[in-house]
């Protein structure tokens, strides 16, 4: 498959701002929520609202590539159902288990004082009134559903049309780039971004559909932002 002209420009704008202006505005905001966090009650709100709206305007964008490539559809960038194998249906269990788990494990550390794993890296993007919960519950099911599309999805077929890549590198090309897009996280969070990206793109190659990377991002997130205990205030502190 080779994509046409009009496919290739609009790729390579596309995966030219995923790799490099997203990670920078993204760092950015986050960072100008850390300082203004205390002082400015709305700057959360609208801090989601613009992620939300982002995420939703670079979807766009890939089902604009799908429409206009003839050599592509919405089959090539896993939106479709398929029936899922028992084995990974058995290991989605077991995956869901585990969260609940970690939730219950989290609870008891934070209610010990101690600190919870990983959460300094989005400390500022848990809610912290009941208007909030719903801006982060938004953020969450709109990254579930528009990450997938476009970094797993459009990203692996670009990769593969474009460049002429292997499923598998094309898949690692993509995963780069995903968590490149976490900049805003640091280090350590986008080490945590990069296996939970690996585990979602694992799960697209195994089926070929982008339902169960969906269900399975957007749960992530919404346990992340919302089920997650209410940080120590000299974690915030720190990293502030």
């Amino acid at each position: 498959m080779s994509f046409t002209p009009l496919t290739l420009v609009l790729s390579a704008v596309l995966v030219g701002y995923l790799a490099v202006v997203s990670p920078l505005l993204g760092k950015r905001a986050y960072d100008g929520l850390a300082r203004s966090r205390d002082r400015d009650p709305m700057v959360y709100r609208r801090m989601c609202a613009f992620w939300c709206a982002e995420l939703w305007v670079l979807a766009t964008l890939a089902l604009l590539i799908v429409a206009v490539e003839p050599g592509l559809d919405a089959a090539g960038i896993g939106l479709v159902i398929k029936e899922l194998p028992d084995e990974l249906l058995g290991a989605i269990l077991g995956f869901l288990v585990a969260g609940a788990v970690g939730v219950l494990v989290f609870g008891w550390l934070a209610a010990r004082g101690k600190s919870v794993p990983g959460q300094q890296a989005v400390v500022h993007l848990l809610p912290r009134t009941k208007a909030e919960r719903w801006y982060a519950a938004g953020l969450a099911v709109t990254a579930g559903i528009t990450e997938e599309i476009v970094y797993r999805g459009l990203l692996i077929a670009v990769g593969m049309g474009a460049l002429g890549l292997s499923e598998n590198a094309a898949a690692f090309a993509a995963l780069a780039v995903f968590v490149v897009g976490h900049l805003y996280q640091g280090r350590r969070g986008m080490i945590t971004v990069a296996l939970i990206g690996l585990t979602l793109t694992a799960l697209y190659l195994k089926t070929g559909s982008l339902l169960i990377p969906i269900l399975l991002h957007a749960l992530i997130d919404l346990r992340g932002l919302l089920l997650s205990p209410r940080p120590r205030r000299e974690l915030v502190e720190n990293a502030a």
